[in-house]
C-alpha cells in the first residue's frame, strides 16, 4: 500500500477532464503535494520540456494522463497527430521517470488498443491478439506500445509502472466540441440545440448497432488513485463497469432526457467504429477493489444538467 498523503504527485494532464477529478479524489484522501504542469508551460512532446518538469516537481509518483484524445471523425482526419503526439509524450515522460528513480508510475492507455474483433467481455489476455478498429488504430497502438515501455523497464530496471486501461469515459466538464468530442457529449449537444431550434430532426454517425460501454468520470478517477495505492503489478488492468448499450438506445435515452422529440436520423455512409466494446473488469475487482458505482442513467443526468447549466 502506498501512502498516498506522504508522496509529491505529478499529474500530467492533470488540468484535464479526467485530471480534475483524480485531482478531487486524492485531495479527498489528503494529499496536498499534487503538482498540475499546465500545457502552455510544458510541451511533453519536447524530451527537454519533459526534464524540465520531472526537476522543477520532483515527483515520487507520477499519474500520466496526458493525451491527445478525439472522437471517431477527429482520428480519421488527424491519425498522424493522434499516433505522434501519444507516442512521444509516453516515451518521453516514462524514460524521465525511470531516470529519476520515481517511485511509482500509473499509465492510462485506451480501449482503442484492443483488436477490433476481440471477444466480448474483452480480456486483458486478448490485448495482443489482432489490429485495432481501423479509425482510431493510430491512437489505440501508440497508448499501447506504453504499456511495452512499461513492462519492459519493469523487467530492465525494476521501475514499478502499472498500466490501466479504461473504457469511455463521460460525465461534467467533458469536452462538448463537436469537431472533438465522443460520443456522449456530442449527442448531448446536438439534442440540446436541436430542442432549443425547434428542429424536426437530429442525424447521428452510423447505423446505431454498435455497442458500448460507459464509465462516469468520477468512477475513473477513484480507480485510478485505488490502483496508485495499491497495484503494483505488470499486467494492464481493465477499468470499466461490464456493461454496454447499443448507440441507437443510447440515443434514444439521451433524446428523452434532453426532452428532444424529433426524429433520429441515421447517416449510415459515416462508419460505427468498433462493433462492439465492453471489458471484462475482474482483475480491477481482484487487483485493487474497484467497482463502478454510478450507473448510466444517473451519469447522463449528471452530465446533461451540467452542459445545461455550464455551455
Amino acid at each position: 500500500m502506498m501512502d498516498l498523503p506522504s508522496q509529491r504527485i505529478l499529474i500530467t494532464g492533470g488540468a484535464g477532464f479526467l485530471g480534475g477529478f483524480v485531482v478531487e479524489a486524492l485531495q479527498a484522501r489528503g494529499c496536498r503535494q499534487i503538482f498540475i504542469p499546465l500545457r502552455k508551460d510544458y510541451d511533453l512532446t519536447e524530451c527537454a520540456e519533459v526534464r524540465r518538469m520531472f526537476a522543477e516537481f520532483r515527483p515520487d509518483l507520477v499519474i500520466h494522463l496526458a493525451a491527445l484524445v478525439g472522437g471517431i471523425g477527429a482520428n480519421r482526419e488527424r491519425p498522424g497527430d493522434f499516433y505522434f503526439q501519444n507516442m512521444v509524450m509516453d516515451l518521453f515522460v516514462l524514460e524521465e521517470a525511470r531516470l529519476r528513480k520515481v517511485e511509482k508510475l500509473v499509465a492510462l492507455g485506451t480501449v482503442c488498443a484492443y483488436p477490433k474483433n476481440t471477444p466480448v467481455p474483452f480480456r486483458e489476455d486478448d490485448l495482443w491478439n489482432g489490429y485495432p478498429e481501423e479509425t482510431n488504430a493510430p491512437y489505440g497502438l501508440a497508448k499501447k506500445m506504453m504499456l511495452v515501455q512499461a513492462q519492459a523497464y519493469r523487467r530492465q530496471y525494476g521501475f514499478n509502472a502499472i498500466f490501466l486501461l479504461p473504457v469511455n469515459l463521460y460525465g461534467p466538464r467533458d469536452n462538448f466540441d463537436p469537431a472533438s468530442s465522443h460520443v456522449i457529449p456530442a449527442l448531448i449537444r446536438k439534442c440540446v440545440e436541436a430542442r432549443e431550434a425547434g428542429a424536426p430532426e437530429i442525424v447521428v454517425w452510423g447505423t446505431g448497432k454498435a455497442a458500448r460501454e460507459f464509465l462516469y468520470v468520477t468512477d475513473c478517477a477513484k480507480a485510478i488513485v485505488l490502483a496508485a495505492e495499491r497495484y503494483d503489478g505488470p499486467e494492464p488492468v481493465n477499468i470499466g463497469t461490464g456493461r454496454e448499450i447499443r448507440i441507437g438506445d443510447l440515443t434514444t435515452q439521451i433524446a428523452g432526457l434532453t426532452s428532444f422529440q424529433g426524429r433520429i436520423i441515421w447517416d449510415t455512409t459515416q462508419p460505427d467504429g468498433q462493433p462492439r466494446r465492453v471489458l471484462d473488469t475482474r482483475r480491477a475487482r481482484e487487483y485493487f477493489g474497484f467497482g463502478a458505482k454510478v450507473d448510466l442513467a444517473t451519469g447522463l443526468r449528471n452530465t446533461i444538467a451540467w452542459y445545461e447549466e455550464n455551455r
